[in-house]
């Protein structure tokens, strides 16, 4: 079944005519990225030359994708429009509520249990407004969308940071907040700003142990976790014409760790190969005959430095395996200096768990060459020395792979193989551990490794590597072990080696599957009933926020100065609080509970000056709130890093938080922050944190005249009489400053839809 095929026929149709207006109207050659961008833009936005990191665009994108845990809230809101269908393809995936805990049959049957509240509303709502429902166990929202629904030169948002999955596909996906979500679905345009351009030209070919991941691992090292922001990454060169498909989406998932709008790769015989292996043989037949359109024109890649506002260049045929971690995606180990770093820095050597699969390496080929390594231990004799599982991205993949012979050779080195779902990746995991506090590593191919974020304990050490250094590691059971170099004892006493890795592509007998798990939307909606109970705990429908006026910015307190890094993980946690993604009251109890205080280096715990003692922080924001008085966060650099869960900025508004102001922010957060109607500001000279006191009292002036690059101004009252005045920046637009005046995006939606 091809999904959509009507709007994809029409698209290719249509688009060599565009491209060839936006060639003549920049004047030049142009990127993939540009190509795609501008033959998406809306009618509000009109053809012509856009500064890149400056101007606001509006797009019309052509679907819309959300995983369970962050389209409870989209949807919430969506309902609250006035719409009868969504006004574009849109899609609901069923996989973060699922808890790895004793494998996957279990587990998915607890999950079905516990949450039947919530997957019925989905399913419910999924009905009433024509959108595709993916039933729990279905798989990943990414791989799912790859295998389905991801077509080269298209444009998606989805509510999950690692949207740009379906780069590999040669797609511009983004991942939004859900109120972004709820633009493109009720037909209005959707905002961004006109992306830079990081070019990475890939040249030579992989081979032995090396992997499409350690193409992001190096990318990830050299940019950081902030190199990226503002920006599209576009990759070629004939490196990445040699890579597959999913290799290339692998790279592009894991652009989500530099912070970078999205990632892409233009199109080749391999995602030609991968469209025809996944049903899809009549998009490729169409994509191959304007091949040329799908990718950059040949002259930005011969001489990138004129058409990207940055190039890096990766030889793949001297690119080493990489490791990264512990504690941030982006501290990056070549594996011939990982096992010094381990002395070097006191990681736990003993390796306990190594854990395969995700969003980001669950591909046929992942499995296929992470299966190999498995065959091998068995063959030579060697036993298994770290806890072992595995998490198939899809019911597609599952199914192919079990058939294949894959999962067997996992099982039988004792590998424990868990629902298609998010599972470890998020922190839907009951590890089996005796101590939960313990120092600890761990090794996973996933792509996110904050502290707490696998299993909540803040001494794990987690590393990220690609699916078959993960395998061999944890047969080793050593952390610094390096399967390229190093020798095994087997059973027999015997020194073994382990040998490079291999695996095909896509399977020889191809995909297959017996139930994939899509729900197709009712056909007539006008019976479908929906309901939230007043007593839920899980489901609450929403209140609008009220607009924030110049007094409540008068005699405010510091709700919290956070230190260090601070991401969505530490602002809205996830695991155990996954529950309440439906619920914005109840999860609004974990508000910033994971940042550390400034003033006391812990977490959880400040002081509230209208109760004059130490409390949570959801507790004092709380208080403040029933005495009145408003509150402000203070936070570092790329605060709001990770995930696009947009419930880190709804928890504050909802708590009475009227301004986030830090050093940075990362892209995703500063846009829902403004999206609920809040001020987002950033120091004009970062040094000005330093002077925010515990006890101050803060003011923040000219709301009333608030315009884009006009400067608004932060006095703080301490308490020994003296005051510090300084400047504090944004990055408001007009349209975005009519949200805070509305009190949130959705607001302004409402009103002008008369809703």
């Amino acid at each position: 079944m091809v999904f959509d095929l009507d709007m994809i026929k029409a698209h290719y149709e249509s688009l060599p005519k565009k491209i060839d207006q936006v060639t003549r109207k920049l004047g030049r050659p142009i990127t993939l990225a540009e190509k795609i961008l501008y033959t998406h833009l809306h009618p509000d936005s009109p053809l012509h030359v856009y500064n890149r990191g400056k101007d606001y665009v509006f797009f019309a994108p052509d679907r819309v994708a959300m995983q369970d845990a962050t389209a409870q809230m989209a949807l919430l809101q969506f309902m609250m429009c006035g719409r009868s269908q969504a006004a574009v393809p849109s899609t609901v995936h069923c996989d973060h509520l699922i808890q790895a805990k004793t494998g996957a049959d279990q587990d998915l049957k607890t999950a079905i249990s516990d949450n039947s509240e919530v997957y019925d509303f989905l399913e419910s709502v999924s009905n009433k407004y024509g959108i595709g429902f993916w039933k729990p166990g279905a798989g990943i929202i990414h791989q799912i969308v790859l295998e389905n629904y991801a077509f080269p030169g298209a444009m998606m948002i989805g509510t999950d940071s690692h949207t740009p999955n379906a780069g590999g596909l040669g797609m511009i996906a983004i991942g939004v907040g859900g109120a972004d979500a709820v633009d493109v679905m009720v037909g209005m345009p959707w905002e961004l700003k006109m992306p830079k351009l990081i070019g990475v030209k890939l040249t030579g070919k992989m081979s032995g142990w090396t992997s499409s991941k350690d193409v992001i691992l190096k990318v990830a090292g050299i940019l950081t976790v902030k190199g990226g922001t503002g920006a599209i990454v576009e990759y070629f060169g004939p490196g990445a014409e040699s890579m597959s498909c999913t290799g290339k989406g692998t790279i592009c998932n894991m652009g989500a760790e530099i912070g970078a709008t999205t990632s892409v790769f233009g199109y080749d015989e391999s995602m030609s190969r991968y469209l025809r292996a996944t049903g899809r043989e009549e998009v490729a037949k169409m994509a191959d005959r304007i091949a040329h359109h799908l990718t950059g024109d040949i002259e930005c890649y011969q001489e990138p430095d004129k058409y990207f506002d940055q190039v890096i260049e990766i030889d793949l045929s001297i690119l080493e395996p990489h490791i990264n971690g512990p504690y941030t995606p982006d501290l990056a180990w070549p594996i011939s200096k990982f096992a010094e770093a381990v002395k070097k820095n006191g990681y736990p050597q003993k390796l306990e768990v190594g854990l395969i699969g995700s969003c980001t390496n669950s591909s046929y080929e992942d499995l296929d060459r992470a299966a190999s390594i498995a065959r091998q231990a068995v063959a030579k004799k060697l036993k298994v020395k770290s806890e072992f599982t595995v998490t198939p991205g899809s019911e597609q993949i599952r199914f192919t792979v079990e058939r294949d012979g894959l999962l067997g050779a996992f099982e039988d080195i004792g590998g424990v193989v868990l629902a298609n779902a998010c599972g470890p990746c998020i922190g839907q995991w009951a590890r089996h551990t005796d101590d939960p506090n313990r120092a600890n590593s761990i090794i996973t191919s996933f792509n996110r490794n904050f502290s707490k974020r696998n299993d909540g304990n803040p001494q794990t050490r987690s590393f990220v590597a690609s699916p078959e250094i993960v395998t061999a590691m944890a047969i080793a059971g050593d952390l610094a072990f390096n399967p390229l170099t190093d020798t095994l004892l087997n059973e027999a006493g015997e020194k073994v080696k382990l040998d490079p890795p291999t695996g095909q592509e896509l399977p020889p007998k191809g995909f297959d599957v017996g139930d994939a798990g899509y729900v197709e939307p009712a056909s007539d909606s006008s019976s479908v009933a929906i309901s939230v109970a007043p007593t839920s705990t899980r489901l609450q429908l929403l209140t609008p926020f009220i607009p924030i006026t110049q007094a409540q910015l008068k005699s405010m307190r510091a709700l919290i100065k956070a230190k260090g890094k601070c991401t969505t993980d530490h602002i809205s946690m996830a695991g155990p609080w996954l529950v309440y993604r439906g619920h914005l009251e109840n999860i609004s109890n974990n508000c910033l509970i994971g940042a550390i205080n400034f003033f006391n280096e812990e977490t959880n715990k400040v002081l509230n000056f209208v109760e004059n003692q130490y409390m949570a922080v959801p507790d004092s924001a709380r208080a403040y709130q029933k005495a009145g008085v408003s509150t402000v966060v203070f936070g570092e650099e790329n605060y709001g890093e990770g995930s696009s869960r947009e419930h880190a900025a709804m928890e504050p508004r909802y708590l009475g938080v009227k301004a986030v102001i830090v050093k940075s922010f990362a892209r995703i957060h500063e846009t829902n922050l403004k999206k609920q109607g809040m001020l987002a500001l950033t120091f004009v000279n970062t040094a000005d944190y330093d002077r925010i006191r515990q006890d101050d009292t803060i003011d923040i002036m000219g709301l009333a005249e608030m315009a884009p690059g006009k400067n608004m101004k932060v006095v703080l009252h301490h308490t020994d009489g003296t005051q510090d005045t300084f400047e504090v920046a944004h990055t408001y637009n007009e349209q975005q400053i009519e949200w805070v005046k509305a009190g949130s995006a959705l607001n302004k939606i409402r009103e002008e839809l008369g809703a």
